[in-house]
């Protein structure tokens, strides 16, 4: 039985190990989503992520098949809009439409919680497939960007000059 259901504190080494294997490592490379070309190292740790499972207006979404982890997505209010980001699907898993339903949850979750109408993320700037995928849900390109941010504790970049693009998407 598959299902989408709202993270708990429990669930934040799960998550933090899902979200890592799926954008970095040699694992992260059987999925379309790796990064593991651009930067080596962790993407987060289960402390972030259960800062963010107990923190004000923050949740993580679930993708459960079976009662196992498939897929991840992280919803924090800023304001009138909802930030998405560690969307995340299992590299063995991806493919399959998990991340198409994973985001519409995100949107729809963050629309009845918070009642916001603009979803916001960024995204790494040369991840051009990634970038694609994204407008394929309707989101759009803004044209702002900043530096990729820095973090020698858990990842360094393999390539110079990596900047985060802002996607968003009004209701």
């Amino acid at each position: 039985m598959r299902l989408i259901v709202k993270a708990e504190s429990h669930d934040a080494e799960q998550i933090a190990a899902l979200v890592n294997v799926a954008y970095r490592g040699e694992v992260s490379k059987q999925g379309w989503t790796t990064e593991a070309h651009l930067l080596d190292g962790c993407r987060t740790t289960a402390e972030d992520v259960l800062r963010l499972i107990t923190g004000e207006g923050s949740m993580f979404l679930l993708f459960k098949d079976e009662g196992e982890l498939i897929g991840t997505v992280h919803l924090k209010r800023q304001a009138e809009q909802a930030y998405l980001s560690m969307l995340a699907v299992s590299p063995l898993w991806q493919g399959r439409g998990i991340g198409k339903q994973l985001l519409a949850a995100a949107e729809l979750t963050a629309q009845q919680s918070w009642n916001v109408s603009k979803w916001v993320m960024d995204v790494v700037s040369c991840r051009h497939e990634l970038i694609a995928f994204y407008q394929r849900q309707g989101y759009r390109r803004t044209g702002i960007s900043k530096t990729f941010p820095l973090n020698p504790e858990l990842w360094s970049a393999k390539v110079k000059g990596l900047r985060l693009e802002l996607l968003e998407k009004n209701l």
